[in-house]
């Protein structure tokens, strides 16, 4: 059901690979709830998913940009504004990526020229789209940006390796530029810390699976899905929550706050 929570909202979503990514299902509901978008993603991304496809759906004009190339999201946002009519009201940051996990390199053994393409990637890419944003002016009052982050920058998840330290610099940027861009434009800057998902980019992770499984019994309501995620993030670009900013916010079911749960406890005494 659509509530028309985002009509006559443009925006900016990035890192639709596939129908398991989260920015895909984000970019399928705000075009339900009335928001027009153009979607991007790095040219090497797109060339392995179905981009294409999404773009028909929703109508959303596609803007390749390499998000570690501060020119090609100078492009983007231009082009964005250009394409839209006008400013964006929201940008999803959906864009991770280390190579030292694809690698299989333990946090013992990193490749150090990785570590820096892994926090480029996953970290400063948010940066550089709100120092762009800034600049261009291209971000409406009252206007929202979220990125997905991942609970391993608070707690230690052996398996995610440096992607640990990108996501708490990720968070570490939300919270500041979310202070400096509210103070300017009352633009909000938030975080959502999603419970473990099927997506491409989680299934990559070694023993994604098994954690999956674990963190399924741990969370009283259960995984969120990347569905359930994506309508959380639609009201987070709504005005229904125009004073929430600098936050990093849970979506796991109740995950983050379970110490131990009975079914963990079963499996443990078996």
């Amino acid at each position: 059901m659509a509530y028309g929570l985002l009509k006559g909202k443009r925006g900016i979503i990035s890192g639709a690979l596939d129908e398991n990514s989260i920015a895909w299902k984000v970019a399928l509901k705000a075009s339900e709830e009335g928001a027009t978008f153009t979607l991007t993603n790095a040219p090497v991304a797109m060339r392995l998913g179905a981009i294409k496809e999404l773009a028909e759906a929703t109508k959303a004009e596609i803007i390749p940009a390499d998000a570690t190339v501060v020119e090609d999201i100078e492009n983007l946002f231009q082009k964005s504004t250009e394409v839209l009519g006008g400013k964006v009201d929201f940008i999803l940051h959906s864009i991770g990526m280390s190579p030292n996990i694809r690698k299989g390199k333990p946090y013992g053994d990193l490749n150090y020229d990785w570590y820096q393409k892994s926090l480029d990637i996953s970290a400063l890419s948010l940066h550089k789209f709100l120092q762009v944003a800034e600049k261009q002016d291209a971000i409406n009052e009252w206007g929202s940006v979220v990125a997905l982050s991942y609970i391993a920058a608070q707690r230690t998840y052996p398996f995610y390796t440096d992607m640990a330290d990108a996501k708490a610099m990720l968070e570490s940027i939300a919270r500041s530029y979310g202070y400096r861009y509210g103070k300017l434009k009352n633009v909000r800057v938030n975080t959502v810390s999603q419970s473990p998902t099927k997506t491409t980019a989680g299934s990559g992770i070694g023993g994604f699976n098994s954690f999956y499984d674990f963190a399924d019994k741990m969370s009283p309501l259960g995984n969120a899905s990347a569905e359930d995620c994506a309508s959380y993030i639609i009201t987070l670009f709504s005005d229904l929550t125009r004073m929430v900013t600098m936050q990093n916010l849970y979506h796991d079911g109740g995950y983050s706050s379970t110490g131990i749960s009975e079914e963990v406890i079963e499996l443990l005494n078996k």
